[in-house]
């Protein structure tokens, strides 16, 4: 199910007429960061921030519990349109695991 904003009257017409032709140019200097954990997840109704986390243990030491720390690794910060197009991606990808058999789908109550 795509979750698409839709405009309406004017709007969607003047939105018909002017449709921009974007390409795409990758940026192979652009870091990759790494995040094990989602800490935060705000939508204030016009972005939606995401908050990444990364988990460093400590030293292992016997007869001791494991403890860690969790640190930011980034925070992302997505318009309405990019969080649709994200949750909208999210989806696909979720379908094709539970096909692929590497995800379970789960009953909703």
């Amino acid at each position: 199910m795509a979750l698409e904003p839709q405009p309406t009257g004017a709007a969607a017409a003047a939105q018909q007429q002017r449709q921009a032709t974007v390409r795409y140019i990758d940026r192979p200097e652009v870091t990759e960061t790494f995040g094990d954990s989602i800490t935060n997840v705000t939508f204030d109704g016009q972005t939606l921030r995401l908050e990444f986390a990364v988990t460093r243990l400590d030293d292992v030491k016997p007869n001791t519990p494991l403890t860690g720390r969790r640190y930011p690794a980034c925070r992302l910060v997505l318009s309405p349109s990019a969080a649709l197009d994200l949750i909208n991606r999210v989806q696909q990808i979720a379908t094709a695991m539970t096909q692929a058999g590497t995800l379970k789908a789960t009953p909703n109550p």
